[in-house]
């Protein structure tokens, strides 16, 4: 589950840098909420889940990884296409902003509920290193 975070981060980040690049290139600045979203809650955010996932891979067994992985990758699309809507011009499109956002957040309880109920004091190693140290 840890590398299916860390991969789904990845594309976020691909597609937020792609979102700089478009807003620096056009001068269309008023879409920077989106674009930070886009890295903070898909690149930042994900990519962290997924480190945690990866170096405590019980915690990434449990339903609420399942969870939290599907309900903040439906969330988060939904909410920043809203979020571009809205930064256009389109007002109306606040609830789907507000649906997305509650899908999203939902995702990210089970990800603290998870780490909360399920990762174990110091009896609970972290998964060990493949990186070799020279």
């Amino acid at each position: 589950m840890g590398i299916r975070f860390l991969k789904i981060s990845v594309i976020y980040f691909l597609i937020g840098i792609g979102f700089g690049m478009f807003m620096s290139i056009s001068h269309k600045f008023q879409y920077a909420p989106t674009h930070a979203h886009i890295n903070l809650l898909g690149w930042t955010s994900l990519a962290l889940s997924g480190l945690i996932y990866a170096l405590y891979p019980a915690l990434a067994e449990k339903k609420l990884a399942i969870f939290h992985f599907w309900l903040h990758n439906i969330g988060l699309p939904v909410m920043m296409l809203g979020l571009i809507w809205l930064e256009s011009g389109n007002s109306s499109v606040e609830p789907l902003i507000a649906a997305g956002a509650t899908v999203m957040s939902l995702g990210i309880i089970c990800f603290t509920v998870n780490v909360l109920k399920n990762l174990k004091t110091s009896s609970e190693q972290p998964a060990k290193s493949k990186i070799v140290s020279y």
